[in-house]
């Protein structure tokens, strides 16, 4: 499977999204991988880890994100599981997880109710190892629309993570452990 191919079935081409959507997923899908081979112990799927991670973000697309060029009607919390939703379509349903697992360092539901997000109130959190590794390395690369962008420092993930509490900067700081960080 060329994920690619899928990216190009949803967005246009030579577009500002799809060149976003594409650069991004490349960038995570390298650092996965990356992160993968560390851990050989824990039996990552490098294969499926560089496609997931091509399209953790198919559906950015359908949210309400101008600076991304994606004029959808949803809001940006919602692309994790609008693409699981998109890929369970297309009988990728491990690659759906990765789509809705992956935003933050994960939404437990009881995150969907306290801050009333506009989510489905269920627990959207890495749970597989390949799951993890995508989710990690997806917090060192922004998509703000810029043709270049660098990968962020862990100090700058972690000061970033902060701001959604501090369960959340453990969970990540446990995967900096795990992973050989």
């Amino acid at each position: 499977m060329n994920p690619n191919d899928i990216i190009n079935d949803f967005y246009r081409c030579g577009s500002k999204a799809h060149e976003i959507v594409a650069r991004h997923g490349e960038d995570v899908a390298r650092k996965a991988v990356a992160t993968a081979r560390r851990v050989p112990h824990l039996g990552p799927d490098l294969q499926f880890i560089r496609e997931a991670a091509v399209l953790h973000d198919i559906a950015i697309y359908l949210t309400d994100t101008p600076k991304l060029d994606c004029y959808g009607k949803y809001p940006y919390v919602c692309h994790g599981y609008l693409g699981r939703e998109l890929l369970e379509k297309r009988d990728l349903p491990k690659h759906a997880l990765v789509c809705e697992r992956h935003v933050g360092i994960g939404i437990t539901a009881e995150d969907v109710r306290r801050q009333h997000l506009p989510l489905p109130e269920r627990d959207m959190i890495p749970l597989s190892i390949e799951e993890r590794i995508i989710c990690y390395a997806d917090k060192f690369f922004s998509k703000n629309g810029r043709r270049t962008e660098p990968e962020k420092s862990v100090e700058e993930v972690l000061r970033i993570i902060a701001h959604y509490g501090p369960d959340k900067v453990a969970i990540f700081r446990s995967w900096m452990e795990l992973f050989g960080s």
